[in-house]
């Protein structure tokens, strides 16, 4: 049995459809609430809440257009994929995050921090390798540690040792640093402090012959 096989007895997995698009942003929305970044960002409970599903919003809507969206058959839990070109394949070296930070931007216009995390992550993001960019994962609560996190990211990576292409994210808490690190994600020694808050770990995974 492959690891697309195993990951796939889990839990039913395919691909978003856009017309699921809204139930997907209010599932990341609330997947985030307990989020240590997610919690720098938005200090207030309240706000974080309501905000959530139009900041995470400008991911999905990314992936939807220019990646893909894979799901559960439940949607309780979704991975959003984008894939990156190299700087010198032919686009501007950091074009997609410069988009990104500026539509995420434009999501929270008076929040300095939202700012903050999207140009030091925009920095820590490798550029010289074409690659798969993970840039969002979540199950919904309550259904975290059953394995959704793990069905969802097998599929692509088995896709990624076929193709012989790279894929990167960023690990947010020390938990999802473990699972990364047992599907073959490394660091890539450079660590995004967020001042006065939470630490991320950028990751890179080389694909498996």
């Amino acid at each position: 049995m492959t690891v697309h096989q195993e990951a796939a007895a889990i839990t039913g997995i395919r691909r978003a459809v856009k017309e699921e698009r809204d139930e997907i942003s209010l599932l990341i929305g609330e997947a985030f609430m307990a989020d240590p970044v997610s919690g720098w960002v938005f200090p207030d409970e309240e706000y974080r809440r309501a905000v959530h599903p139009v900041f995470f919003g400008v991911y999905l809507d990314a992936a939807l257009r220019d990646g893909w969206v894979d799901v559960t058959d439940d949607l309780s839990a979704a991975a959003l994929w984008l894939p990156v070109r190299a700087a010198d394949d032919g686009a501007a070296g950091g074009g997609e995050d410069d988009e990104l930070g500026e539509r995420l931007a434009g999501a929270a216009p008076d929040n300095d921090r939202a700012r903050v995390v999207g140009e030091l992550t925009g920095l820590a993001h490798p550029m010289d390798r074409s690659h798969y960019y993970l840039p969002v994962i979540v199950a919904a609560p309550g259904r975290r540690g059953q394995g959704r996190g793990r069905a969802l990211l097998t599929p692509v990576l088995d896709r990624c040792d076929q193709e012989g292409m790279p894929a990167y994210l960023e690990a947010s808490n020390e938990r999802s640093k473990a699972l990364y690190e047992r599907l073959g994600f490394v660091s890539t020694g450079t660590v995004v402090d967020l001042p006065g808050g939470p630490r991320m770990w950028p990751m890179w995974r080389e694909p498996r012959p």
